[in-house]
């Protein structure tokens, strides 16, 4: 058991997720085109082409938050851990955008039923499927800025 804390660290870690929370939010529901949410789950070349665009631009506006944060606060990040966390988040959001994997995997885990609960019209939002995709990413998040505070 570590005796000493690092309060500085301590505060490090939530100021990164909400910067992080932030920008996935904005990056995921106003920087991601209409073309980008309809064809990203496509099992075609065009459906992996614009998931890799959506999440390319959800990198950047996470990335952009960060550099906000620093820049207004001081706060110094670890270029090594910025570009791990985030190449980490980048990868399980491509994972889950592409919708037959996360589909699957809430299947393979029981969660079968609550992925296909809600009005298909209200799809993405308001359905299981959406609350799963929102709650695999938020936990993604999670683990980003834990390896980016890591850094600190």
């Amino acid at each position: 058991m570590n005796d000493h804390i690092d309060f500085s660290a301590v505060l490090t870690f939530p100021v990164i997720f909400c910067a992080l929370y932030a920008a996935h939010q904005v990056g995921d529901h106003w920087v991601q085109t209409h073309a980008q949410a309809c064809d990203k789950g496509q099992r075609t070349a065009a459906g992996r082409a614009a998931c890799l665009m959506h999440v390319a631009t959800l990198t950047a506006t996470k990335l952009a938050a960060l550099l906000a944060l620093a820049f207004v606060t001081g706060l110094p990040l670890g270029s090594w851990q910025m570009c791990a966390g985030l190449a980490v988040d980048a990868v399980s959001h491509y994972w889950a955008d592409r919708r037959w994997t996360l589909r699957d995997l809430a299947e393979r885990v029981g969660k079968g039923d609550f992925y296909r609960y809600g009005l298909t019209e209200a799809a993405p939002c308001g359905t299981g499927a959406y609350a799963l995709d929102q709650s695999w990413h938020v936990g993604w998040l999670f683990i980003a800025a834990l390896i980016i505070s890591k850094g600190f």
